[in-house]
Order: C-alpha cells, then sequence, then structure tokens
C-alpha cells in the first residue's frame, strides 16, 4: 500500500520552490518577439483592409449617368 505524504512546510511555506514568480531572459525574448510579430500582423491587415471597397452593394443606376437604349443610339 503506498501511503502519500504531504511535503514539509517547514522551509517551503505554501509549496513555493526559491523560484517561484521568477522569469528567465528567454520569456522577455519570447514576449518581445510576440509583440513584433503581432505589429507587423496588424500592419499588414492595414494595408489589405484599405484595398477593399466601402461598400460591396452593387452600384445603382442613376438617371444621369444611364446609357440610352440601344434602339435611340442608332438614329
Amino acid at each position: 500500500m503506498v501511503v502519500a505524504q504531504q511535503p514539509s512546510t517547514d522551509k517551503d511555506p505554501g509549496g513555493q520552490q526559491e523560484d517561484f514568480g521568477k522569469s528567465s531572459p528567454l520569456g522577455l525574448v519570447l514576449l518581445v518577439l510576440f509583440f513584433i510579430a503581432v505589429f507587423f500582423l496588424v500592419r499588414s491587415m492595414n494595408k489589405h483592409l484599405r484595398k477593399l471597397p466601402a461598400s460591396f452593394d452593387k452600384p445603382e443606376p442613376s438617371t444621369d449617368t444611364a446609357e440610352a437604349p440601344a434602339e435611340e443610339k442608332k438614329a
């Protein structure tokens, strides 16, 4: 039978080791790289969004610029 024993909290209260809450320089580098990647992704997305038309609705022909019917053009 295996008996589970609680770790001693005399030297380590709360189960936190001496490195608890510390980060390495590698974490900082990764965070900076993620921020740079997000910056370039947002910049690229804005370029693509500027190319889109304001509306995808079909333009309605107005009476001023509408072409005359083919029969009237022959005359």
